[in-house]
């Protein structure tokens, strides 16, 4: 059955693996088609994402494809019988598709790495933070932008409704010294911060100007992880565009890259761990807010 509407970042993926295995096997798209009943041109529109595949056909596949890895293989098949819908979809005509794609990531997410760099995490950031960010945008764009920082606000739900979730954090220092929004919203923000590090399945550390070795030339991204290292996903922003990037060459790089900004920030947020002495991210956090207060 064809899908109806645009064509999902899930399902491109998904479509995407699909063509891949199969490259793999040495399987011509007929040849694959045959072993399930479907023709070439069906088989083509399956791994474009333009067309379901029941969980049958899928298992014929991984089986021909000589698929081992139980994990990867039930996780495929969670992304293909998804329906993409949730709390997500009551936007869907009032944001961006990649907003969209961004919430479906997070929903099949076990575990996320995220670096930013001039800006707070959108995970992390505190309503009126979210606000002052949307603040100069255009007012043609009213409602537009209204419903983006509504969606924001929702997508944060993810941090506690699964707290097997896994979620770490690197920030930049220069985000955490931004005062665009004002003092007030940054004190704000930076308390948050320190509040919500106290959740078990959340880690934050800032990457500070005094690091001692130089850092691995990035930008801001995300790393989902469903459970499955093979199906990970990256999401790069750029000026113009989001680029999410699911090879294997792509995903290792930026997993070495977020461990290497982890090794090179300061420890954890963990207070209950902290001294007046000790240098850390909690101390840097601390250090901020009282130079915000002064």
């Amino acid at each position: 059955m064809a899908y109806k509407g645009p064509i999902s970042q899930r399902q491109r993926r998904f479509g995407e693996e699909l063509q891949r295995l199969r490259t793999a096997a040495g399987l011509s798209a007929p040849e694959a088609g045959a072993l399930v009943g479907m023709k070439g041109p069906a088989v083509s529109h399956t791994e474009a994402g333009r067309i379901t595949l029941n969980p049958e056909r899928l298992e014929t596949w991984l089986d021909a494809y000589g698929c081992t890895d139980p994990a990867y293989r039930a996780k495929l098949a969670d992304m293909g019988r998804s329906s993409g819908k949730g709390w997500w979809t009551n936007f869907a005509d009032r944001v961006p598709t990649l907003l969209l794609d961004l919430a479906e990531a997070d929903h099949s997410a076990a575990s996320m790495d995220n670096f930013e760099t001039f800006y707070v995490p959108g995970l992390l950031q505190v309503p009126a933070y979210i606000e002052a960010i949307f603040e100069d945008a255009d007012q043609h764009r009213k409602l537009d932008v209204e419903a983006e920082i509504e969606f924001r606000k929702q997508r944060q739900r993810i941090l506690t409704d699964l707290p097997r979730r896994e979620f770490r954090f690197v920030i930049h220092e220069t985000a955490l010294r931004m005062r665009f929004p004002g003092d007030a919203v940054m004190r704000q923000q930076l308390v948050h911060l320190l509040e919500i590090s106290e959740l078990p399945n959340i880690s934050i550390q800032v990457l500070p100007f005094t690091a001692a070795q130089k850092p691995p030339s990035t930008g801001p991204f995300v790393l989902f992880d469903p459970g499955a290292q093979a199906l990970s996903t990256v999401v790069v922003d750029h000026p113009s565009h989001t680029e999410y990037l699911g090879d294997q060459h792509s995903i290792e790089i930026y997993r070495r890259t977020f461990n290497q900004l982890s090794e090179l920030a300061l420890p954890p947020v963990d207070q209950s761990l902290t001294t007046p002495s000790s240098r850390d991210s909690w101390g840097l956090i601390r250090h901020l807010l009282y130079l915000l207060q002064a």
